[in-house]
């Protein structure tokens, strides 16, 4: 479990092909990791595998399963390419964004980047399936980092970033044309698990009515 907040900016040091998948070893700040805990990189779980000094840089190692290829950008990922990194939660710790999986649901596609007064915005195509769980103003995860929804747009959202954030992620360097990852809210695919009957029943998701109705005892 993660909270979305970035507590550092790796850099992929090595990549090594293998029949399982793929083996990346990333240079770190962090000085007390412990084999087969859980990081978050540009917000896909991993599990640490080794890790070490080399060089004055600390390093860590981990595997991405064919899988998890499939459903991510790390297929694509070259030495010398920024991460954002973040250690899992430990009880007792501060929730600064929202709940996080580490469970990439989706690739996202950006569209447009600009300037606003003191923020960046960026608007990003979303699969289909995953628009309905976006919430203007709600919560969602782009590359590990837990953000607010700017504004819905038909295909997908805008994310507004605040210069801080710019810094020290690798949000700031997006371009038109890259990839993300995106993971939805997790309380929002529950509710979404949770009102599918519901929804089958009143002949899909376009009976919202109906449902609120057959939910709350609402009559028109």
């Amino acid at each position: 479990m993660f909270t979305g907040l970035v507590d550092d900016v790796g850099e992929i040091a090595d990549v090594a092909e293998s029949a399982a998948g793929r083996t990346l070893r990333i240079r770190s700040r962090y000085t007390d990791l412990t084999p087969g805990e859980s990081i978050a990189v540009n917000g896909a779980c991993l599990t640490v595998r080794e890790h070490g000094e080399e060089s004055s840089h600390r390093w860590f190692t981990v595997a991405a399963v064919v899988t998890t290829l499939e459903r991510t950008t790390i297929g694509a990922w070259q030495v010398g390419q920024r991460v954002n990194l973040e250690r899992a939660l430990r009880l007792g710790d501060r929730l600064g964004g929202h709940l996080v999986l580490g469970h990439v649901d989706d690739l996202g596609v950006v569209v447009r980047t600009a300037a606003h007064d003191d923020a960046w915005l960026i608007d990003v195509d979303v699969p289909a399936p995953l628009r309905p769980l976006l919430v203007d103003k709600g919560s969602v995860t782009v590359d590990g980092v837990s953000l607010t929804v700017n504004a819905l747009r038909p295909t997908g959202l805008q994310l507004s970033i605040i210069e801080f954030t710019r810094r020290h992620t690798t949000l700031g360097t997006l371009v038109p044309g890259d990839r993300v990852h995106i993971e939805a809210d997790v309380l929002a695919k529950h509710v979404q698990r949770l009102l599918t009957p519901t929804l089958d029943a009143f002949g899909g998701i376009g009976a919202s009515a109906a449902v609120t109705q057959a939910v709350t005892g609402v009559q028109g």
